[in-house]
């Protein structure tokens, strides 16, 4: 029998997948701070972060699924979480003031992303398992940065 209590704390990003209306969001939300608190600015050590909640968030959210009995819980926000860290990683590094606004908006693009699910999004979270439910974010964190890069390159 797998731990639950560390499977649901994980999964759930630390219970913030239990607040009510709109879990995705809140994770996201607190995925944006957390990076932007966190004192690390090394690349290496960012891309280690990234990898480890993706590759943690496919492990526990597969076991929630199965423990929940539901396709894709709602409180399962790892994903969310691994997403908006990987758009946040790759979006261009600039003075703190644009990187600030630049956050806020690959925060509002990525829920729009992610809630949306275009394609070949929609396609990713077919996919069965902790697997499927981790790649729609991580596709969605990807088309958040590209589409940031797009905006900085434009202007």
């Amino acid at each position: 029998m797998k731990n639950h209590f560390l499977i649901n704390t994980l999964s759930s990003f630390f219970y913030v997948g239990y607040i009510p209306g709109a879990p995705g969001t809140w994770a996201s939300l607190l995925a944006v701070i957390i990076w932007l608190l966190l004192p690390v600015q090394s690349i290496i050590t960012q891309i280690l972060i990234v990898s480890l909640a993706f590759l943690i968030g496919i492990y526990v959210a597969g076991l929630s699924e199965i423990n929940a009995g539901v396709i894709d819980p709602s409180f399962v926000v790892i994903d969310e979480v691994a997403g908006m860290w990987l758009a946040l990683l790759l979006m261009p590094r600039v003075p703190a003031p644009r990187y600030m606004i630049l956050a806020v908006i690959a925060f509002i693009l990525f829920r729009i992303f992610d809630i949306t699910k275009l394609y070949p999004i929609n396609k990713l979270e077919q996919m069965s398992g902790g697997f499927g439910i981790m790649m729609d974010d991580i596709a969605a964190g990807l088309l958040t940065a590209v589409s940031i890069n797009l905006i900085i390159w434009v202007i």
